[in-house]
């Protein structure tokens, strides 16, 4: 198996319908909304996106983890241009890059956390995983979807066990590991810093 890198944004359950929104807003305009998505609490969104490859309704009323499949634009920096020289995509006239399959967990009861939801965006290739290590502008708008969704936390993840990089929290960016002096243990920090959602 490959390297499977992510980025996992924590927010409380009532801002994952305006996250996924916003997620919507960073789809390729030419993407329709074809996929009905119908979350904990009975709030519908309509995505652009395919759940399984398919844009069958999507219940995850009762709470259950759901999988979808997103395509995201990102402005271009050095990394993204250097990705799509190799791996093909081509950047659009306004200066932005299609990027996907974005594959993306919602765990609404997270293990950090279980009164949190935890949307994991992760890679599908160990190229792309490589790209999420070294593009800032794919840092940058992930961590601006943490920050405008009212999240909490926003990590990023190696999925090789060692310790996961804070990149933003509470309304501020950070640059450490999860076992460092800011952030000791993630569920602790979670226990401690996070409010009650």
């Amino acid at each position: 198996m490959g390297l499977v890198y992510s980025y996992n944004i924590y927010l409380p359950p009532r801002n994952v319908a305006g996250a996924l929104v916003r997620l919507a807003g960073l789809a390729p305009p030419a993407r329709r909304s074809s996929l009905e998505v119908t979350l904990p609490g009975g709030d519908r969104v309509s995505l652009p996106f395919t759940s399984g490859f398919k844009s069958d309704p999507v219940d995850c009323s009762a709470g259950e983890t759901v999988r979808l499949d997103t395509s995201i634009m990102f402005d271009l920096d050095d990394a993204l241009r250097e990705y799509c020289e190799t791996s093909g995509p081509d950047p659009g006239e306004d200066g932005r890059v299609q990027i996907g399959y974005v594959y993306l967990t919602i765990r609404f009861a997270s293990w950090a956390h279980p009164r949190y939801t935890e949307m994991e965006f992760w890679a599908a290739t160990s190229g792309m995983s490589r790209l999420f290590a070294r593009s800032g502008r794919i840092r940058e708008t992930l961590t601006g979807l943490a920050a405008a969704s009212g999240a909490v936390c926003c990590l990023f993840d190696t999925g090789d066990g060692a310790p996961e990089q804070v990149c933003w929290v509470h309304d501020e960016s950070a640059s450490e590991g999860v076992s460092g002096s800011r952030v000791p243990d993630l569920r602790a920090f979670a226990a401690a810093a996070w409010p009650d959602p």
